[in-house]
């Protein structure tokens, strides 16, 4: 399970407190605790020995694991005895108040988060002293993907509904629906992932695309799914799921890079035979129209005659436009003739 990185932040925090009331905790009782895989759990085993109240030897957490338990070899590390007071320089007190200035300012912030960050930021102004008049003259505004993501993120905290206008662009349409949201997370773009009442199944939503979103009234009560694998990628393919092969060229092999394939096969011309499963095989009718000479799809059939006939209607929508800009022109230079031969006969 891939999660963003404010899910991951709570989970290491969380993780820290976790570990110190229980030394020699099962690293299989931990990753159910927390609800992630055990690959998850030594992730982030993995980093947190890089987390400390210093860079000097003896702050930073000593934690390791064997395999199958996970020892924390310093946990006084972060006592309140050990901790020296926290310094910050002054580009440092900047950043911190600009920062929570304009996430302050996030429409769908929750009121009570809001007060708290405003409290902390105001003793953060009283000591950073000089530093926060400078800090006052900087700002900084999200776009609207960070009202999305605000809107999303106190939805599931509260468990509520969402009703959102979504942009699809292999149907080239925007749609309402009514979602209850899962989690968000990140894979090069933010995604929410939602059971969908108008697919009655489980979607997956890029924030970017959301024209517009709303929180209902209604409690948010998803179906019990088990949360899928994304650490290899967004979209994963079902064994289930129907077959479809593209052949493509040389200049079309970056498919076999960009989408999962069961096989790549080459071809003499220097090209590959891609078979692979998708949910919505229709959906690769875009593929097929971008690859142009570069590719084919070969099956199924339907796919392939879909695909075709999708091809050679844009291609006479072209000749069509093409022709009235040619036609067009001749009438305008044949208008100029005219006129130049009237000049000419006075």
């Amino acid at each position: 399970m891939a999660a963003n990185a404010i899910d991951q932040t709570r989970r290491m925090l969380s993780l820290v407190t976790y570990l110190r009331e229980r030394p020699g905790a099962r690293i299989a009782d931990v990753a159910r605790a927390f609800g992630i895989s055990e690959d998850e759990l030594i992730s982030d085993l993995d980093v947190l020995p890089l987390c400390g109240t210093s860079f000097r030897g003896g702050d930073l957490l000593d934690i390791d694991t064997d395999g199958e338990r996970i020892w924390w070899h310093n946990p006084a590390a972060l006592s309140a005895e050990a901790a020296a007071p926290l310094r910050l320089a002054a580009d440092e007190a900047t950043a911190l108040l600009v920062a929570a200035r304009a996430v302050a300012t996030l429409p769908g912030l929750r009121e009570g988060d809001r007060e708290a960050l405003l409290r902390a930021t105001a003793k953060l102004e009283a000591a950073a002293g000089e530093t926060a008049g400078a800090s006052a003259r900087l700002s900084v505004t999200f776009e609207s993907e960070g009202g999305v993501f605000a809107e999303v993120d106190r939805a599931i905290s509260e468990r509520r509904r969402l009703w959102v206008r979504y942009y699809s662009p292999a149907r080239d349409e925007l749609t309402e629906r009514e979602v209850d949201p899962i989690r968000l997370f990140a894979l090069g773009h933010t995604y929410m992932e939602a059971w969908c009442y108008r697919s009655e199944a489980r979607r997956t939503f890029r924030l970017d695309r959301v024209a517009e979103i709303r929180i209902l009234d209604e409690p948010a009560a998803p179906p019990e799914l088990e949360l899928r694998d994304l650490s290899e990628a967004l979209v994963q393919p079902s064994a289930d799921d129907p077959e479809v092969v593209v052949e493509v060229g040389p200049g079309g092999r970056w498919v076999a890079e960009y989408y999962p394939h069961d096989s790549a096969e080459e071809l003499p011309d220097g090209g590959l035979r891609i078979t692979l499963r998708t949910p919505d095989p229709a959906s690769l009718r875009r593929l097929a129209l971008r690859l142009g000479p570069d590719g084919r799809i070969t099956a199924p059939d339907d796919l392939a005659r879909s695909a075709r006939d999708a091809a050679a209607d844009a291609l006479a929508a072209y000749e069509e436009s093409h022709g009235r800009e040619i036609g067009a022109e001749a009438r305008e230079s044949g208008a100029e003739d005219r006129e130049t031969g009237a000049e000419a006969g006075r």
